[in-house]
């Protein structure tokens, strides 16, 4: 198979976009991958594809740099993560178990027993619109106070792409930065069990995550620059068959949140192939793109954690976190940076994972 051409060396900054992920707490992750991609003086960062918590961290990155550059980049994300600690608790993310609320100390086998199960599914049997008919979302204040979207939506030096799923057509909804409000955020972290519909507009919609987590075709269509760096919270790989309900739910959880990203990379990878070979022609207007994909994934550096521990919102997880991401992208830097504007670093022909 011919070896895609190597590009020339842009000069400057070597642009790039930024997918993040959606995945609860576990997005504090990719705040310590941002916070450690700012110090990179040879990278800038354009465009942010984005869903649920991987949105929170887009909008509050690109409202601080609006105030301040890099080093307000840096500080927005931190008070971020501050008022999540503060103000949210454990039901910013969606807690889908009222007694994982009530009893977050009890150990793995006690959650796994039959009566623990019983328990969440009684719980689970209740609609947001039962339990919470006022429709209280801690997230909305959060966002209000940490993000100034009135600067965002008028001079946004970063094009912004939020997904979310419109409930009513099961289509994956993308938002502008043009157009954001804290409720647009909301929409795209609204996880249906705990939280109603957020309307816009008259329509409803859910977490994007189940659609577009994140979505990568916006990227392909508009001014963009080519290389794509997709940081994931939802490990592709596991190395051990889950047995225990709760290992079941929770890597089902993970294949379900990796579904759409999944068909997408390998639509690129498809495309790859075929401008490799000659039978689709590189159009600089976007039609066919050589996207150069790229990719800090959460395989390990997340691998130990729970689908209950992206509800944690203490403030030594969400640090722990954040240096595990700070390390990862440390790593990527030393492994990958030669290589941005020139060549992928993520083999899609063999497969993502």
């Amino acid at each position: 198979m011919p070896i895609a051409p190597l590009r020339k060396k842009p000069k400057g900054p070597r642009p790039i976009s930024l997918a993040l992920q959606g995945g609860g707490a576990h997005g504090a992750f990719e705040w310590g991958v941002i916070d450690r991609l700012l110090e990179e003086e040879g990278l800038e960062i354009q465009a942010i594809t984005a869903a649920s918590a991987g949105a929170m961290n887009a909008v509050a990155f690109t409202s601080g740099l609006i105030a301040g550059g890099r080093d307000g980049a840096k500080a927005a994300l931190d008070d971020f993560w501050k008022q999540v600690n503060r103000k949210g608790g454990r039901n910013v993310f969606g807690d889908t178990s009222i007694w994982t609320s009530a009893f977050g100390g009890a150990t793995d086998w006690i959650k796994n027993t039959p009566g623990w199960r019983m328990a969440e599914t009684l719980a689970l049997s209740l609609s947001p619109y039962e339990f919470n008919p006022f429709n209280l979302n801690p997230l909305h204040d959060i966002l209000d106070e940490a993000i100034d979207f009135a600067a965002l939506r008028e001079r946004s030096p970063v094009k912004l792409y939020i997904s979310a799923t419109a409930v009513r057509t099961s289509k994956a909804k993308v938002f502008r930065e043009t157009e954001l409000t804290a409720r647009h955020v909301m929409a795209s972290a609204c996880l249906p069990q705990v939280f109603q519909a957020v309307e816009i507009d008259g329509e409803p919609y859910w977490d994007g995550g189940f659609l577009a987590n994140p979505p990568l075709w916006p990227l392909f269509y508009d001014q963009t620059p080519d290389d794509i760096l997709l940081v994931s919270l939802n490990p592709f790989v596991r190395d051990e068959t889950p047995k225990s309900p709760g290992e079941i739910m929770d890597r089902l959880n993970e294949i379900t949140f990796n579904a759409a990203l999944s068909s997408e990379l390998r639509a690129i990878g498809f495309v790859q192939k075929l401008l490799d070979e000659g039978l689709l022609k590189d159009n600089a207007r976007g039609r066919y793109r050589r996207m150069l994909v790229h990719a800090i994934k959460a395989d390990e550096p997340l691998a130990d954690l729970s689908l209950a521990s992206k509800f944690n919102t203490e403030w030594s997880f969400l640090t722990d976190l954040k240096a595990r991401g700070r390390k990862a992208a440390e790593d990527w830097l030393g492994e990958c940076m030669s290589q941005v504007g020139e060549r992928s670093t993520v083999d899609l022909k063999s497969g993502f994972a």
